[in-house]
């Protein structure tokens, strides 16, 4: 019997994650409170509008929650209450308290949580992690991530700091949660931004526990300018880069650079909703959990921290 899942939302990521769960052979419902979106939504992947959360809530296994980052908690709590299992787009929430809140609701309910950290599903990255834990450049000590595009302009909530937390935030925490997934923990984070209106420039240095640094640079920059994203990892024993403009995607060089085997997927969004879909019917814990999700949103607070107050945080300080 196919998985029956809730998608709630109808804007940007929501199309990518209805296309996923088509290609996955789900039965889809759908709310939103835009009615007309949903309904073209549908009318594109397939699926059934409703017009009452409560009444999708009663019909589906799991809700795939794809609205404003500050309205993830309410759903959330609300599905976990009704036996739903959750996955949830990132970032988790906008404030530390109410991600915890979608954490303590789920356990509480013995339902599964699951944050939509995509990057970690992105061949490039995917094949750079493995690398990286199979010795490929020895122990990791400095890595550079950077992140560009066109400022967003699909929906206006996302450029409300308060409701969205702006490029440290939104964007950015991409960048964080791989910086963690190969550098480990983060101990204190530093952060800067350039701009405001128009093009914005954060630059954020992250110490992990292990003594890895992770310099990050992200970009909105004007309308047309292409999306791009960048990598290298330096280690003991060699330098790993990518970047999703050239083919191939991943480089390693020990000491001469050399392609190296690239573990693309279909789609990076139906390679996650898959593995989520196969943990919630009894299958192995996907590679992102609700600690991850959490974890990646409290580095991007101590970044709007250390931002708003020119010194270096620490995560917990923001928890």
């Amino acid at each position: 019997m196919p998985l029956s899942i809730g998608l709630i939302g109808s804007g940007f990521i929501a199309r990518s994650h209805a296309a996923a769960w088509q290609q996955l052979g789900t039965t889809l419902f759908l709310y939103s409170n835009d009615p007309p979106a949903a309904t073209a939504l549908a009318g594109q992947y397939g699926g059934t509008v409703v017009d009452e959360l409560d009444m999708l809530l009663g019909q589906v296994d799991a809700v795939d929650i794809c609205t404003p980052t500050d309205t993830h908690a309410d759903i959330a709590v609300r599905a976990a209450a009704a036996g739903r299992h959750v996955i949830c787009e990132k970032p988790l929430e906008r404030t530390h308290a109410q991600g915890q809140r979608i954490i303590d609701a789920c356990a509480e309910a013995g339902v599964h949580l699951f944050v939509a950290h995509v990057v970690r599903y992105f061949g490039e990255y995917a094949t750079a992690q493995a690398a990286v834990a199979g010795g490929e450049i020895g122990s990791p000590a400095v890595l550079r991530l950077t992140r560009s595009g066109a400022r967003p302009e699909w929906a206006t909530w996302l450029h409300n700091e308060q409701r969205a937390g702006g490029i440290l935030l939104d964007f950015m925490i991409h960048d964080y949660d791989f910086a963690r997934w190969i550098g480990g923990e983060v101990t204190s984070v530093y952060a800067t931004v350039t701009g405001s209106d128009g093009p914005v420039s954060g630059t954020v240095v992250l110490r992990h526990e292990n003594g890895t640094i992770s310099h990050i640079q992200g970009t909105w920059s004007r309308p047309g300018e292409p999306f791009r994203t960048t990598f290298d990892l330096a280690g003991s024993g060699g330098v790993l880069t990518g970047d999703s403009l050239r083919r191939p995607p991943v480089t390693i060089s020990v000491p001469e650079p050399a392609a190296i085997g690239h573990a693309l997927a279909d789609d990076p969004y139906t390679a996650e909703l898959a593995e989520f879909a196969a943990a919630i019917a009894g299958g192995p814990p996907p590679r992102v959990n609700a600690a991850d999700g959490l974890a990646a949103l409290d580095i991007a607070l101590a970044a709007l921290e250390s931002a708003r107050s020119g010194r270096a945080v620490s995560p917990t300080q923001v928890a």
